[in-house]
């Protein structure tokens, strides 16, 4: 499978889904997506951002954001997450949204701006290769988005480079806790309706290990209507530096 071709794909089926949101309407009727967020957290927020939402999980409740932090999230789409942690880290914090869909960036702005929040920055890039330094964030978040990838280890990889040492990684994804068909693997719609790219529950582990993540545990959420997959919460960290400074064990 061609992953330019995914990415088509995949720019093309969520740029469509803004589009509706966008002119008033929703963006699908998957159940996957929906009751993810409680009342307080809708009401925090514009109503297009919530009718954009195509996650499967709610980062924002995993993640247990601290003020002043710094917030990645990996495949923002309409900023529905990115919006609910600028709310959590507050002004002395900061929330990143990135994406590759035009389309999800005009709409995520639009949002920005009813909500009136002013520590959040959309990003125009994709997640194998994240538009930040080395170090930068405390959290990278992400809701249904690394299963669409088709280079996860760089997804890993990328998202390891830009977290600070101690920093966390917070997502919620399909996993699959079976053996998917090849048939099924190499059905572009598949992968792009969050299906056909899950990764197995132990191959998750493995890939985030390799990448050099720590304290890994994968948390099911919710069992979907396809056989063998789940919603599940990611969760792992970056290992923090050795204590070498006069003092700062202190």
């Amino acid at each position: 499978m061609s992953s330019n071709d995914l990415k088509d794909v995949v720019k093309s089926k969520y740029g469509k889904a803004a589009l509706r949101v966008a002119a008033g309407g929703a963006s699908c009727c998957d159940p996957i997506s929906s009751n993810l967020y409680d009342a307080a957290q809708s009401s925090e927020l514009p109503a297009s951002a919530i009718q954009a939402s195509l996650g499967c999980g709610n980062p924002t409740a995993l993640a247990q954001l601290a003020a002043g932090e710094t917030v990645l999230d990996l495949g923002s789409g309409g900023g529905i997450d990115v919006l609910l942690s600028a709310r959590r880290v507050g002004p002395t914090g900061k929330a990143f949204g990135l994406d590759m869909t035009d389309e999800m960036l005009a709409l995520a702005e639009e949002n920005k701006r009813k909500s009136g929040l002013t520590n959040v920055e959309f990003l125009r890039g994709e997640i194998e290769s994240i538009p930040l330094p080395d170090a930068s964030v405390d959290v990278v978040i992400s809701n249904c988005v690394i299963n669409l990838s088709v280079d996860k280890d760089r997804v890993l990889s990328e998202a390891f480079r830009v977290l600070k040492p101690g920093g966390r990684f917070a997502v919620s994804d399909v996993v699959a806790r079976g053996d998917i068909p090849d048939a099924m693997r190499t059905d572009m719609e598949l992968w792009a309706g969050c299906i056909a790219g899950a990764l197995k529950d132990d191959d998750y582990v493995e890939r985030l290990r390799s990448a050099g993540f720590e304290g890994i545990e994968i948390e099911t959420t919710r069992v979907l209507d396809v056989d063998g997959l789940v919603s599940a919460f990611v969760r792992a960290s970056k290992p923090a530096e050795a204590c070498c400074g006069p003092g700062c064990c202190g």
